[in-house]
């Protein structure tokens, strides 16, 4: 049968880059198994048990030389995984063979391996975000003062600029990178706790030294990256840590949810559009079809990325006392897949956020054609200045906007408010009067100056450490 009869996840074919699908692939998660070993026999050896620098030497060796085919044989008898690799380890070690595992149990490999994995995959989605952040900081600094037409219940209300409306996604990915950095700081791996986290295997093999078993957890974790293992366990870490992991995904997905969707307003608006290749269809019947389909995708991989987080939560809570084992399918495909989505959501966010593409005069547009309603404040006041009657104006007033709104939405007509104050005497102001207060910049309140203050204050102090990283790969399928 062919590649195309058989079902294969979008996140591989479609979604995930190769850099992360590559860190849940099963090579990579088994050559940390042996490199975990090594570990082990390493710091064993270091705390004086009887294992000689060629058996160290043999397994460091083979690492990355895995026969998948012995593996598997193994693995139909024993109905172990971890037990197939130990053996299947052993024969390609031969000299090592009687020390591989010593002590530990098969959480030692599992666990620390997924931690492992869970900190290159996260570090992968921080600079990911890191560099959507930089795209939304300078497209912010360039539209910091173009005036825009702001909605609250997506109704018209005060002006705002393109540029205060972008600090808006970039704070929200600011809080992300701040949460990521947390978790990572906090991380830890499971260490080597024993089967049910008392580590009596390792007591009996340093003969009852509990100093040794201490410096044992400790030499792993370090030797893994880390500055310390878990303080106590069961037989696995807690579960929480995944809840954690996971709800991190989640708040990202928010982020990214909530730009799709305003992207998505603004052009239908015709203010603001996602990037559209020059041999792009937007659709296979309407030929003139833009439709925003990298944020429409965005929006439906956040969905999956927010519901996805309580798959952790449950299992978390679903634990009973040193260890079940309901949790290893779901851990299996929410943790990898939770990943790969998220490896492909802020893809397509860095994809759309350094390729927007304005078009100001519609943005112009639309504000000139509120901004009288808008105005009609200051209007007013500049007619009193000229001796006019307040509660006589105002009441002038409202029925002049009644009468110009109700000629927009019944009539389909202009927006006349203007033109209906300069016939009214009783305002005594011209159109050229009318004109200069209806200037834009007068309407933006301290839009501007937010901008420059966010982007030179909090932005920056949490951005500037990244300013010489290493841009990641990037390639998505539109």
């Amino acid at each position: 049968m062919s590649d195309y009869g058989l079902y294969v996840s979008p996140f591989s074919k479609r979604y995930a880059s190769r850099q992360m699908q590559g860190l849940f692939s099963d090579h990579h998660k088994f050559q940390l198994w042996r490199q975990l070993w090594v570990y082990l026999a390493q710091a064993e050896q270091q705390l004086g048990l009887a294992i000689s620098d060629e058996q160290i030497a043999q397994m460091q060796d083979k690492i990355g030389d895995i026969d998948y085919g012995i593996a598997e044989s193994y693995e139909a008898q024993l109905r172990h995984d971890v037990m197939a690799h130990v053996h299947t380890f052993g024969d390609a070690c031969p000299l090592a063979r009687p020390i591989i595992h010593l002590g530990a149990t098969s959480c030692y490999v599992g666990d620390n391996a997924d931690i492992i994995i869970m900190k290159e995959a996260m570090e992968l989605i921080l600079s990911r975000l890191v560099q959507t952040a930089w795209a939304l900081f300078y497209f912010a600094q360039e539209y910091k003062d173009v005036p825009a037409l702001g909605y609250t219940h997506f109704q018209a209300a005060q002006p705002v600029t393109i540029g205060k409306r972008a600090t808006l996604w970039l704070s929200d990915l600011i809080d992300d990178i701040r949460q990521t950095e947390d978790f990572l700081r906090d991380l830890r791996p499971l260490g080597s706790k024993g089967t049910t986290g008392t580590q009596a295997s390792f007591l009996e093999l340093f003969d009852g030294d509990y100093n040794k078993v201490k410096q044992l957890d400790m030499l792993v974790s370090q030797k893994m990256g880390f500055e310390k293992p878990v303080a106590v366990s069961g037989q696995t870490y807690s579960r929480k840590v995944d809840s954690r992991c996971l709800n991190i995904l989640s708040q990202i997905a928010q982020s990214a949810h909530k730009f799709s969707n305003d992207i998505r307003l603004l052009a239908h608006l015709k203010e603001m559009e996602e990037p559209f290749e020059s041999k792009q269809i937007g659709s296979s019947a309407m030929a003139y079809k833009r439709n925003p389909m990298r944020s429409e995708r965005m929006a439906a991989l956040s969905r999956f990325l927010i519901a996805n987080q309580q798959n952790a939560a449950m299992t978390a809570a679903e634990q009973w006392l040193e260890r079940t084992l309901d949790d290893s399918a779901n851990r299996r495909i929410s943790i990898a897949e939770g990943f790969l989505a998220a490896d492909g959501l802020m893809m397509l966010y860095h994809n759309v956020a350094s390729g927007l593409v304005v078009y100001p005069k519609m943005a112009h547009k639309h504000l000139m054609e509120e901004l009288p309603f808008m105005a009609s404040e200051n209007i007013l006041m500049d007619a009193v200045k000229l001796g006019g009657d307040r509660q006589d104006l105002h009441e002038r007033l409202r029925i002049h906007a009644q009468e110009a709104a109700n000629g927009v939405k019944l009539h389909g007509k202009p927006n006349d408010l203007l033109d209906r104050i300069a016939q009214d005497p009783a305002f005594a102001i011209n159109m050229d009067g009318l004109d200069k207060t209806l200037t834009p910049q007068n309407y933006i309140g301290c839009a501007a100056l937010q901008v420059d203050d966010y982007l030179q204050g909090e932005a920056a102090n949490v951005l500037m450490k990244y300013k010489d990283a290493k841009r990641t790969e990037e390639k998505i399928e539109v």
